[in-house]
C-alpha cells in the first residue's frame, strides 16, 4: 500500500461523522469528489483573502472551496472525507529564491554555521583531515563556515590563513562561506591560483598588484599586503573553479528524493532554484522520471559573464543566450519544470571584517564611500569601534599619492606608528558591481529581447539602483513591461529606488529571517556605513542612521507598488528553508530577544502568507496552477499544527517560528505527513 493510500485510508475512518448527515435533500448535479476536506480554517490567498472551511478535490484539481454545508454536495459513495479538527490550511508554499540541491545533509566536513574561534576552526579542520583520510596534496573543503560570527584571532592564530596553515601544510584547505560569497584558503591553496592563461602563479601581494589587481577589493590582506586567507566572490575562481556552486552534486544524485522530501516537510510545493547550472539538470530530470518530483520548479539559469569573456575581453552574449534558450526549450512542455528565468549578480555582500588587521571593507556596491573604522575587541571578544580614519586628512591624501611605496612593510609600519592606522585604511571605496555597469545593462537587454525574465541579486544600494536601471532599460528597449522581473535580497535601498521598484511593479524576494538586530552581525556592516562609537545597541542603531532607515525596506516596497515574495536562500545560514521563521520575522523584525530592526517595515500576516503563496506563484509564472486555494487550481495545500493567523492577531507572532507542518498535499495527494 502506498504512503498516499495509507494516509487516505486512515482519513476515511472519519467518514461516518459526515455520512450521518442526510444527503438525499441535495441533488448532485456534478461528479462526486475523490476527497473532501472539512472542518478546516482555510486561508485561500485569493484576491479578497476569503476564508473557507472545506474544499473538494477531483483528480488533482480543486473543484470546490467554501462552507462545510455546501461541501456535502461533493460527497459520493467512494469519496474520502477528511476532518481536520479546525486546523489551519494554507496553499502550498512557494520559496522564490533558494538553492535546492544544497539543502540536504551530506557526510562532509561541516561547520553548520556555528561560530568558532580561529583556533577552533583549525582544530576542526585537522580532525576532518583525519576523519576523511584526506591524501596529502589534495583538498579538504569545509562547508557552512560562518564568516560573520566567531572567527576571533589570537596571537598563535592571527588570521584565517594562519589557522588553516596550522591544520596542515600538506593539504589544500578551503572554507566555504555559508552565504555562497565568502571563502578562505590556506597557503598551499592560495599558491595554486591560476592566471587567465591557466598558469599557476599563486595569490600573493605581488600578483594582487599585477594580474590579479582587479580582485583586490575581494581578497583580504594583512598589514604587509599579503593575503590573509579570505578570498571572496569571483576571486575564488582563481583557486577553485567550482567555488560558486557549493553542491556536491554526485552525492545528491545518489538519493535526489531527499531534496523533495525536505522541501515538502516544511510545506514547500514550489521553488525557484536561484542558480541552476547545467550540472544540476540531470538531478531534476531523475526526480521527475521517478515520480518523486512533488513540487513545481522554475530554474533561474546562471551564466556568469566573466566566464564568457573572449580573448578580446568582450562578453559573448550570443553564446550565453543560446545556451539558456536550449535549456528553456528542453523544458518548454514540461508540466512541473520551467527555465524561463536567468540569474545575474549585480554585486556581492555587505559584510566587512572588523577582526582582520587592517579591517576588510564590504564589497557590495554602495552609493557612498564606505567609512574606515578602527576596531579593538572588548572583554567578550566582540569588535568595538575606537574611532575612524579621516580619509580626507593630509596624511591620507599623501598616502594615496605615495601608495606604491607603502608596499614596503617597514614603511607601512612606520606610517602606522605615526598616524595610528594602516596606510591601506586611506583607501576610498564604494565597493564594486559584480560586473561592469555596461555588462549588466547589456545582459538585461539581450536576455529580455530573447524572452527571458530577469532575477538579479542586489545587496548594496548602488547595486539595487543599477539592477533597476538595467530592467527599466531592457523593458524600454523591447517595449515589454509585462516580464516577471525580480530582485533578490535588497539589503539596502535608497528611497528613490524603492519608489522605482514600485513603479515598475518588480517582484522582490526578501529573506525575512535576516531582518533583525544582532550585535555580532551588525558590527560587520553598520560601522562601515554609519559612524559608531563602541558596540552598544544605541550607537549601532541610531534613529538618524542610514542603515536602519533603509535596510530590508519590506513595507516600503509593498506600499510603493512592488510585489513581495519570499526566498529562504537556503542553505545560506542554514540548510533548513524555515518558512515559518521567515514569516515570524516579517511580522516582528526581531530575533533573540533584541529590539526590532526598523519596525516601520513590519508587514501583516496576510501579506507574509501572500508573499509565500500567490505572489511567489505569480513571480514564477505558475499562478494558473498554484499559489492559492481556489476552484480550478492544483490541489496543493498544507496543514499546520497551529493557527498562525490567530497567533498574529493575538500578538504572538514570535510563536509562528515554531510552526510545524502536519501534512503537505501536492496535486491532490499527500506527499508528506508528520504523523
Amino acid at each position: 500500500m502506498t504512503f498516499a493510500r495509507r494516509l487516505l485510508t486512515t482519513a476515511a475512518t472519519a467518514l461516518p461523522l459526515m455520512l450521518s448527515v442526510p444527503m438525499t435533500a441535495r441533488a448532485q448535479t456534478h461528479a462526486a469528489a475523490d476527497i473532501v476536506i472539512t472542518n478546516a480554517r482555510i486561508y485561500t490567498a485569493t484576491a479578497i483573502r476569503e476564508s473557507a472551511h472545506a474544499l473538494a478535490i477531483l483528480n488533482d484539481r480543486i473543484v470546490f472551496v467554501g462552507t462545510q454545508k455546501d461541501a456535502l454536495q461533493w460527497v459520493g459513495p467512494k469519496t474520502v472525507v477528511k476532518h481536520l479538527d479546525g486546523r489551519r490550511v494554507l496553499p502550498g508554499l512557494i520559496d522564490a529564491h533558494l538553492h535546492a540541491l544544497d539543502i540536504v545533509d551530506l557526510d562532509f566536513c561541516d561547520l553548520k554555521s556555528e561560530p568558532h574561534t580561529l583556533r577552533e576552526i583549525s582544530a576542526i579542520a585537522r580532525a576532518c583531515l583525519d576523519r576523511y583520510q584526506t591524501p596529502a596534496g589534495s583538498r579538504l573543503v569545509i562547508h557552512q563556515w560562518n564568516y560573520t560570527v566567531g572567527n576571533q584571532p589570537d596571537a598563535e592564530y592571527p588570521s584565517l590563513r594562519a589557522a588553516l596553515d596550522k591544520a596542515s601544510a600538506e593539504h589544500q584547505i578551503e572554507l566555504l562561506g555559508n552565504d555562497g560569497h565568502h571563502g578562505a584558503f590556506n597557503s598551499l591553496a592560495l599558491a595554486s591560483a591560476k592566471n587567465a592563461d591557466g598558469k599557476v602563479v599563486g595569490l600573493s601581494k605581488a600578483t594582487l598588484n599585477r594580474e590579479f589587481a582587479a580582485y583586490r577589493k575581494v581578497v583580504g590582506v594583512d598589514d604587509r599586503g599579503e593575503p590573509n586567507g579570505a578570498v571572496n566572490e569571483d576571486a575564488r575562481y582563481l583557486i577553485d573553479v567550482h567555488a560558486m556552486l557549493n553542491s556536491d552534486l554526485a552525492e545528491v544524485a545518489k538519493a535526489p528524493e531527499r531534496v523533495a522530501q525536505r522541501l515538502n516537510s516544511v510545506g514547500i510545493t514550489g521553488i525557484m532554484d536561484a542558480m541552476a547550472s547545467a550540472d544540476s539538470l540531470p538531478i531534476y530530470d531523475a526526480l521527475q522520471a521517478r515520480g518523486q518530483f512533488t513540487m513545481r520548479a522554475v530554474l533561474a539559469q546562471f551564466y556568469d559573464p566573466q566566464r564568457f569573456k573572449r580573448d578580446n575581453g568582450r562578453v559573448d552574449f550570443d553564446a550565453m543566450v543560446a545556451a539558456a534558450t536550449a535549456v528553456r526549450t528542453r523544458y518548454a512542455k514540461n508540466e512541473l519544470i520551467r527555465a524561463d528565468v536567468v540569474k545575474l549578480f549585480a554585486d556581492g555582500v555587505l559584510e566587512g571584517n572588523p577582526l582582520a588587521v587592517p579591517p576588510t571593507l564590504p564589497n557590495a556596491a554602495s552609493l557612498r564611500p564606505y567609512l574606515q573604522p578602527n576596531f579593538a575587541s572588548d572583554k567578550d571578544g566582540t569588535p568595538t569601534v575606537t574611532g575612524y580614519v579621516d580619509t580626507g586628512s593630509p596624511a591620507c591624501v599623501q598616502e594615496r599619492i605615495d601608495a606604491p611605496k607603502y608596499e614596503d612593510a617597514a614603511l607601512a609600519a612606520a606610517f602606522k606608528a605615526e598616524h595610528g592606522f594602516y596606510p591601506t585604511q586611506c583607501t576610498i571605496s564604494d565597493g564594486q558591481l559584480q560586473h561592469e555597469r555596461v555588462v549588466i545593462l547589456e545582459f538585461a537587454r539581450r536576455f529580455h529581447a530573447a524572452g527571458f525574465n530577469l532575477h538579479i541579486h542586489a545587496i548594496g544600494d548602488r547595486a539595487v539602483r543599477t539592477a533597476v536601471d538595467a530592467i527599466e532599460a531592457a523593458r524600454a528597449a523591447n517595449g515589454d513591461a509585462t516580464t516577471r522581473d525580480s530582485l533578490a535580497h535588497v539589503q539596502l535601498a535608497h528611497p528613490d529606488d524603492v519608489a522605482r521598484i514600485g513603479r515598475n511593479h518588480l517582484f522582490v524576494a526578501f529573506t525575512y529571517a535576516w531582518t533583525y538586530t544582532d550585535t555580532g552581525y551588525d558590527m560587520t556592516v553598520i560601522p562601515f556605513i554609519d559612524k559608531v562609537n563602541g558596540n552598544a545597541y544605541a550607537s549601532l542603531h541610531r534613529p538618524d542612521g542610514y542603515y536602519d532607515a533603509n535596510a530590508y525596506p519590506v513595507k516600503s516596497v509593498k506600499d510603493a507598488g512592488g510585489i513581495l515574495t519570499a526566498g529562504s536562500d537556503a542553505p545560506v545560514d542554514t540548510r533548513d528553508p524555515r518558512p515559518f521563521v521567515n514569516i515570524s520575522h516579517a511580522l516582528t523584525r526581531r530575533g533573540g530577544g533584541a529590539p526590532a530592526l526598523n519596525p516601520k517595515q513590519i508587514i501583516s500576516i496576510q501579506e507574509a502568507i501572500d508573499a509565500y503563496s500567490i505572489n511567489g506563484a505569480r513571480m514564477l509564472g505558475i499562478d494558473k496552477d498554484a499559489g492559492s486555494i481556489e476552484v480550478g487550481k492544483s490541489a496543493d495545500f498544507i496543514v499546520l499544527d497551529r493557527d498562525i493567523v490567530k497567533l498574529a492577531a493575538a500578538g504572538k507572532a514570535e510563536d509562528i517560528a515554531k510552526t510545524k507542518v502536519l501534512e503537505t498535499w501536492f496535486k491532490g495527494r499527500p506527499v508528506y505527513s508528520a504523523r
